[in-house]
C-alpha cells in the first residue's frame, strides 16, 4: 500500500469516527440550498449589453431622442417598465437613437403608461425623427393611451430598447 493510500485510509476512518450520516446529509443539504439561492443575490447587471452611460432621469439621456412626455424614471418606473398602478399602452411609436458609448443606432419603442393621473415630473420633448401625424408609427404627439384597454389617462413614457438598427 502506498503512502497516499495509507493517508487516505487514515483520513477517511478519522472522518467516519467524528461525523454521522445525519450530519453529512445536513451539510450536503445546506450546500445544495445555498447553491440554489445564489442566483437570487443582487448583482449589477449591464443594460442589455449596450454599455449605456448617462442619467435616465434627464431628458438628454440617449434613449430619449424621440420622446415626448413625462419620463417614467421620475415617476416610479424605469426606462423599460411602467410605474405601479399603470399599464403600458398596446400601441407605441418608434424611434432610432444613437448610443454615444458604442456609436451604434438602436431601435427604441416609446410606450405610454396609462391608468392614473399624469405624473407631471421630468417633462421631456425631443423630436428627433418625429414624423407628421399621417405616419402615426413615428409620431410622438398622440395620446397612445387611447388604444389601451386601461383608462385613457396618460401618466408617463418609457423608452424600451428593442435591438440594434440594421440600417435598412
Amino acid at each position: 500500500m502506498s503512502a497516499i493510500d495509507k493517508w487516505m485510509e487514515t483520513f477517511s476512518r478519522l472522518l467516519a469516527r467524528q461525523s454521522s450520516r445525519r450530519s453529512f446529509l445536513a451539510t450536503a443539504g445546506a450546500f445544495i440550498i445555498g447553491v440554489g439561492a445564489a442566483p437570487l443575490l443582487p448583482v449589477a447587471r449591464a443594460h442589455a449589453g449596450t454599455g449605456e452611460e448617462g442619467d435616465p432621469t434627464r431628458c438628454d439621456y440617449w434613449r430619449y431622442c424621440a420622446i415626448d412626455g413625462f419620463l417614467c424614471t421620475c415617476c416610479g418606473g424605469t426606462t423599460s417598465s411602467c410605474p405601479p398602478g399603470t399599464v403600458a399602452s398596446s400601441v407605441t411609436w418608434v424611434g432610432t437613437c444613437r448610443n454615444p458609448t458604442d456609436g451604434k443606432d438602436y431601435i427604441i419603442s416609446y410606450n405610454d403608461c396609462c391608468g392614473r393621473s399624469g405624473c407631471g415630473r421630468c417633462t421631456c420633448q425631443r423630436d428627433e425623427g418625429d414624423r407628421p401625424l399621417y405616419r402615426t408609427d413615428s409620431a410622438n404627439d398622440i395620446n397612445w393611451c387611447a388604444g389601451s384597454s386601461a383608462d385613457i389617462v396618460y401618466n408617463c413614457s418609457t423608452a424600451v430598447l428593442m435591438g440594434v438598427s440594421t440600417g435598412d
